[in-house]
């Protein structure tokens, strides 16, 4: 067997957003956003998967969004790329979701609460060790829930380094699926005996496919390695020109001391000309400057 990587949008959606996948969505959910309690029977998801070509990739995706048998409502987000203003979009989508529950003129006796649940494929809090991560608005000084209307839940799976062999709890067995599924070559037992995760194996073999999806995957997989490439790139450039501005800095520096100490103080004009130089000529001007006599000579 091969399985498909549920990081991608069309195999996050295929496994957990189709209308196939209730069982699939309420045994995730309860494991992850309950703390593996038995909370959720039943959902309603709502504009569930359905096949299709994809031309782009988005930055963040709104990949599942399903209405819970407690009152509350659940969005989903798949995210494989770190990228600028991130943490502030999943704010702003938490707040349009939440808001957009009513028309205009409508009570707020309307509004249900409302759970952001972003699963990352990178590290977003270096503070803590913890994977699962849960925010609510909370009182200053002594922490007490304002409403429970609002709550973003991040789940960041480069933390997670454990083996088959060492899981434990239904939470620990699902993040495995999310981060190894890929490398398997059979179901293994061990998450086989949870019926759910048997199932979205099974939807994730990608013997299952057909020709349209395996296309579609194959697309959106070579899209997110190539947008990877170029934030990896963009960073390796900024490192390297990053680098190679504050060695310039630094040489300025140190020829200005010199030559404060050797000629007293200079013009704003002077010292605005050896700012200006390149890396090259600050290095002539370094190697050379024991050789001047005034600040003529420098000039």
């Amino acid at each position: 067997m091969k399985f498909i990587s549920p990081k991608s949008d069309f195999a996050f959606k295929k496994i957990f957003g189709s209308i196939h996948s209730k069982n699939i969505l309420i045994s995730f959910l309860n494991a992850v956003v309950y703390n593996n309690q038995n909370i959720i029977q039943s959902l309603e998801i709502i504009n569930p998967y359905n096949p299709g070509v994809t031309n782009a990739i988005k930055d963040t995706y709104l990949d599942v969004k399903a209405v819970l048998d407690n009152g509350s409502t659940v969005i989903i987000e798949m995210q494989v790329l770190n990228v600028e203003e991130f943490e502030k979009r999943v704010i702003y989508n938490l707040a349009k979701a939440y808001g957009n529950q009513l028309d205009v003129g409508e009570s707020y006796l309307m509004l249900k609460p409302f759970v952001a649940l972003t699963i990352t494929d990178f590290v977003l809090f270096e503070k803590t060790e913890k994977i699962i991560t849960k925010f609510r608005l909370k009182e200053e000084t002594e922490s007490f829930n304002y409403q429970d209307e609002l709550t973003l839940m991040f789940v960041e799976l480069p933390k997670f380094n454990k083996e088959l062999s060492g899981l434990e709890t239904l939470s620990e067995k699902w993040i495995y699926f999310l981060t190894s599924a890929p490398n398997l070559e059979v179901i293994p037992s061990s998450l086989g005996e949870v019926s759910e995760i048997e199932a979205a194996l099974n939807i994730a073999n990608k013997a299952n496919l057909n020709n349209e999806e395996l296309e579609e995957l194959e697309k959106q997989e070579k899209l997110i390695r190539d947008r990877k490439g170029e934030i990896s790139l963009a960073r390796r450039e900024g490192i390297g020109i990053g680098r190679e501005e504050g060695i310039g800095i630094g040489i300025v520096k140190q020829i200005l001391r010199q030559i404060r100490r050797k000629f007293g103080e200079i013009t704003p004009e002077v010292q605005t000309k050896i700012e200006q130089l390149s890396l090259e000529k600050l290095d002539i001007l370094g190697d050379e400057f024991f050789d001047l006599a005034t600040i003529v000579d420098i000039v």
